[in-house]
């Protein structure tokens, strides 16, 4: 079972029917027990850092997330899912995320326009990624952010965009898989890697 982290912030649904049309057995839950004892977990996400940062942890949703993934468990993070994942954010003042990855959150250079929204061309930066098995190397994907993550060890990044600059807009390491993009939002790409996901869920 595939649990979708529910700390009351938007896009919980979408991405459960997205999943399950690929699927997958998912539970939209907000009892830590729950995402302790699932086989996946999943972090989607919008809106201010700090906020859904407070939220996770007033709720020990944050400590079972992070149980479950320091426990191998295959985790997703979506948007602000992949955010919360570093060390710290620079969004309204510093706030500090799970660390599970080392890094910070930056917003884009004051010469660009944000949000950065739309579709995007996204470039593969480390090969062997599970979760693009069957996605061609610069296939677009659905985007709508602020900030984006710098990583401490760039061989995190599994994937690039560029806007304005090269960005990271995938982290992988181990069982950790996180997108910038919205794959749920991303048409038949975004279907296929959430269906790659279900299959390491499985």
């Amino acid at each position: 079972m595939i649990a979708i982290v529910d700390y009351g912030v938007g896009n919980l649904h979408s991405v459960a029917k997205a999943l399950e049309r690929v699927g997958g057995d998912v539970t939209v839950t907000s009892d830590p027990l729950v995402v302790a004892d699932s086989g996946a977990v999943v972090l989607p996400g919008v809106g201010a850092f700090r906020d859904s940062m407070d939220s996770l942890s007033r709720s020990d949703l944050a400590s079972s997330v992070t149980g479950a993934v320091r426990a191998g468990k295959p985790f997703l993070g979506i948007c602000l899912g992949l955010q919360m994942l570093f060390s710290v954010s620079e969004e309204f003042g510093l706030t500090q995320g799970m660390g599970l990855l080392p890094g910070r959150v930056v917003r884009f250079g004051p010469d660009l326009k944000v949000p950065h929204l739309g579709w995007n061309e996204v470039k593969i930066a480390k090969p062997g990624n599970p979760l693009f098995a069957g996605i061609p190397d610069r296939t677009h994907f659905y985007f709508v952010h602020s900030y984006h993550v710098v990583p401490d060890d760039p061989g995190v990044t599994a994937a690039t965009c560029d806007y304005g600059e090269p960005f990271t807009c995938m982290a992988w390491r181990d069982n950790i898989f996180a997108v910038q993009f919205h794959p749920e939002k991303s048409q038949e790409a975004g279907l296929k890697m959430l269906s790659n996901f279900v299959k390491l869920a499985n």
